[in-house]
């Protein structure tokens, strides 16, 4: 029969316990000189512990094979003590490790089995403890002792790889036995014993490119040349398996994801050989014109690209540089682009990688040329003044219509059309210039006072007549010099006093001049008394020659009883021009130290002789006064009142026709006469002749414009002047259209009815008298029955 471990370990604990109680019996025979001299209770129980340490049954360890899976209690082995004699006495204790629970001892025949399944991995030994006791008095017969169960390994576990799976990267391009990446499998098998734990590598997925060192696990690459930009993503299964890969050896497998990284291993490219490009001539500096891509297989800084102008006619007026993402070249415009001065442009630009890898230098060159063609569009300009701003000087005496100024525009574009001049009103609200409309000649419209405004800052326009939308500004400034045109005054109103006290030759009062001119040399002022006053026998003037003169007094004894104000006209010139003010002195109380107690009169406003009833007779005229002024203003209000005028302003309907001046009848022929707008001289009838209560809503400046800047004959004077009224009505947002309102200024000559306004009838206070109807003509005979002025043997109209 087949001979069990157990009945082996049974035959090696039977053979321990022959030689353990031949060496117990040989110390016994000892003699007591060598054990010493113990006391009689320490020999007495070694004696006894010797006795019972002659045994049978002494062990080291067992040895039992881990995943039992039987029916029955694996048996382990067997305890047997030579006191046991077959009879029961003996009770097998066992404690320690998985005593109990993992495993069981028969108590009477020693026997140990295992109740639960064990495995190596979980637990490698168990620790026990043995003994022998009385079954009837529980005494022990031997002492108690430890043994060791180990756990047998069998192959059980497959090699696992616990990081997987794996990621790496390798560059492209890599030469053959390029390291990638190591990976380890781990089998829980005992490595001490038999070959279930060496551990074999092999490739089941990733040939021909990979593979794998059998017993480092280390991956390489096995194929040269691989590039990215064919492939670049690879996955490999490598296979771990136990038993040194023998037939029956367990198993595992991982995966790892191979990337393969970028190097410069490819040239750029542009995509086109010749780009068209193009511009319009109005776009700024910096303006982007378009872009261009040397394209570069490679990625990331591989790819990254310079460009530069390397050659053409564009190199100065057009720039390039790469957009953000360093991919991409901008071309951008570097100067001013001018349709009429240069219509296209050709540039020859480079694109270049910036890091190249000096592995694969030999790939080269990592740049490429490719050529722009940009053409310049042409745009519709506006007009181009030969200055953006203009710093004039004007007389403030200058006349009006005098030229201060003939500013020049062009058009820029090739078809140079026809530039129109005005002013912008905003700049000239108060309307003191006036600009031609086609020769740009700016000049006064109305008298200039520096005083009042020093300097005008005017905005002139200059616009396309084919093309109003095109318009283009220029700033004149206006500098008004100084004329001396303003007489020399008292700085202010003064009002001086004199002291009661005052002696002949005082000093009351020092004056000073104002002069709103500013002449170049400064103001010299020169001071007088009025010539009536002269020789006044109160006062004296004292000229200081240095723009101050002093107020003094001729006399002594001044007395607010005899007089309490003096009125003294002093004369004040300059080289040019004179002026007369008055000094108000009055005669006041004053202490010895001068100061100033009291200049009332009230007290001698009344003569000692007054009496009370005067007083009360000046206070009753005073009273039938107001009386009589308040009897003619209620006279007043009874009176007719003026009729309302219809404000035609308020209500303009499309097309308004309205006469300012009266007809003349048949003589009446010069309202509106066509002819004259053929000279502009003659356009105008005196001032004289005008009506003095209105004036006319929009004045023709057109009499302003000088000889000179008439060119032309008669069509092209009507032409500029419908050109000017109709720029000056367009420029006025308030008036209708220049087109739908005809305005006629001036009053009609030779009409019988002279003027039918009633603007100045509210001035009177008397009814009109429309008798005279009547003597017009049947023409008014309508008029005179309205006003019921009919003469009573005249017939009614109509019979």
């Amino acid at each position: 029969t087949r001979e069990t471990p157990a009945s082996k370990m049974g035959g090696r604990l039977r053979l321990w316990s022959v030689l353990l109680t031949a060496v117990l019996a040989l110390l016994s025979l000892l003699p007591h000189s060598l054990l010493g001299n113990p006391a009689e209770e320490e020999v007495a129980e070694r004696s006894l512990l010797l006795r019972r340490a002659k045994r049978g049954w002494v062990w080291n360890q067992f040895f039992v094979l881990e995943e039992y899976t039987g029916l029955e209690p694996l048996y382990i082995g067997k305890l047997h003590s030579d006191m046991d004699k077959g009879d029961g006495s003996i009770k097998y204790i066992l404690t320690g490790e998985g005593a109990g629970t993992t495993f069981t001892i028969d108590d009477s025949t020693g026997d140990i089995h295992a109740i639960q399944r064990l495995d190596r991995e979980m637990k490698a030994q168990y620790i026990l403890r043995a003994q022998a006791r009385n079954r009837l008095t529980d005494r022990p017969l031997e002492p108690e002792s430890e043994f060791i169960v180990k756990i047998q390994d069998i192959n059980d576990n497959e090699p696992r790889f616990l990081d997987g799976p794996y990621w790496a990267t390798v560059p492209e391009m890599s030469q053959i036995g390029t390291s990638v990446i190591q990976v380890s499998a781990t089998d829980a098998d005992d490595p001490t014993y038999g070959n279930s734990a060496r551990v074999v590598y092999s490739i089941l997925e990733g040939q021909p490119y990979f593979s794998v060192d059998a017993k480092t696990g280390m991956l390489r690459v096995s194929l040269a040349d691989m590039d990215r930009e064919t492939r670049e993503n690879y996955t490999v299964v490598i296979q771990a398996k136990d038993m040194g890969g023998q037939l029956g050896g367990l198993a595992g497998t991982t995966t790892v994801n191979v990337m393969l990284t970028d190097i410069n291993d490819n040239p750029p490219m542009f995509d086109q050989r010749l780009y068209q490009m193009s511009i319009p001539e109005t776009a700024p500096v910096g303006s982007v014109v378009g872009r261009i891509w040397a394209k570069d297989r490679d990625i990331g800084i591989n790819a990254e690209m310079k460009y530069s102008i390397i050659d053409g006619d564009g190199r100065d007026t057009f720039d390039i540089s790469t957009d953000p993402t360093n991919l991409f070249g901008i071309i951008t415009v570097k100067k001013p682009l001018d349709f009429e001065t240069k219509l296209s442009y050709t540039l020859k630009v480079e694109g270049a990688n910036t890091h190249v890898d000096p592995h694969v230098h030999h790939r080269g060159p990592f740049k490429d040329v490719t050529i722009v063609h940009v053409s310049v569009e042409d745009v519709d300009e506006p007009p181009l003044f030969d200055s953006p701003a203009y710093l004039l000087e004007l007389s403030e005496d200058a006349e009006i219509g005098t030229v201060v100024k003939t500013v020049s525009a062009r058009d820029p574009d090739s078809a140079n059309n026809t530039v129109r001049y005005s002013i912008e009103r905003t700049s000239d609200l108060d309307k003191y210039f006036y600009i031609d409309i086609t020769s740009g000649a700016l000049m006064t419209v109305r008298t200039l006072d520096r005083e009042e405004m020093s300097w005008h800052n005017i905005t002139v326009l200059a616009m396309e007549m084919n093309n109003p939308s095109q318009i283009a500004s220029a700033s004149v400034a206006v500098k008004i010099t100084d004329v001396n045109d303003n007489p020399p005054s008292l700085t202010q109103y003064l009002e001086a006093y004199v002291c009661e006290n005052a002696k002949a030759g005082q000093l009351i009062q020092m004056v000073t001049a104002l002069d709103v001119d500013e002449p170049q040399g400064g103001h010299r002022f020169s001071y007088s008394l009025a010539p009536e006053v002269a020789d006044n026998p109160n006062f004296t003037l004292r000229d200081n020659q240095d723009n101050t003169a002093w107020i003094l007094t001729r006399r002594g004894g001044w007395s607010q009883q005899k007089q309490t104000v003096f009125l003294l006209p002093i004369v004040i010139s300059d080289s040019e021009h004179t002026s007369t003010s008055t000094l108000t002195i009055s005669v006041c109380t004053c202490d010895r130290e001068g100061k100033v107690l009291s200049c009332s009169a009230e007290a001698y406003s009344l003569p000692a002789s007054l009496s009370t009833g005067a007083l009360i007779t000046i206070l009753a005229s005073i009273f039938v006064l107001l009386v009589l002024i308040q009897l003619m203003l209620t006279l007043c209000t009874h009176r007719k009142k003026k009729p309302c005028l219809y404000d035609v302003e308020e209500n303009v309907h499309e097309n308004i026709v309205r006469y300012d001046d009266e007809g003349g009848g048949e003589e009446d022929t010069e309202a509106f006469d066509f002819a004259l707008m053929w000279n502009l001289q003659e356009a105008h009838h005196p001032l004289g002749k005008m009506r003095q209560d209105m004036l006319p809503e929009i004045e023709s400046l057109s009499r302003y414009v000088p000889q000179a800047c008439v060119h032309g004959g008669g069509d092209s004077t009507v032409h500029r002047y419908v050109l000017a009224k109709i720029l000056e009505a367009d420029m006025d947002l308030c008036t209708p259209p220049y087109d739908s309102l005809h305005i006629y200024a001036y009053e009609g000559e030779g009409s019988v009815a002279e003027s039918l306004s009633s603007l100045q009838s509210g001035t009177s206070n008397t009814d009109h008298e429309y008798d005279y109807l009547n003597d017009w003509g049947p023409r008014f005979g309508k008029l005179a029955e309205m006003y019921g002025v009919l003469e009573a043997n005249s017939p009614p109209p109509g019979d």
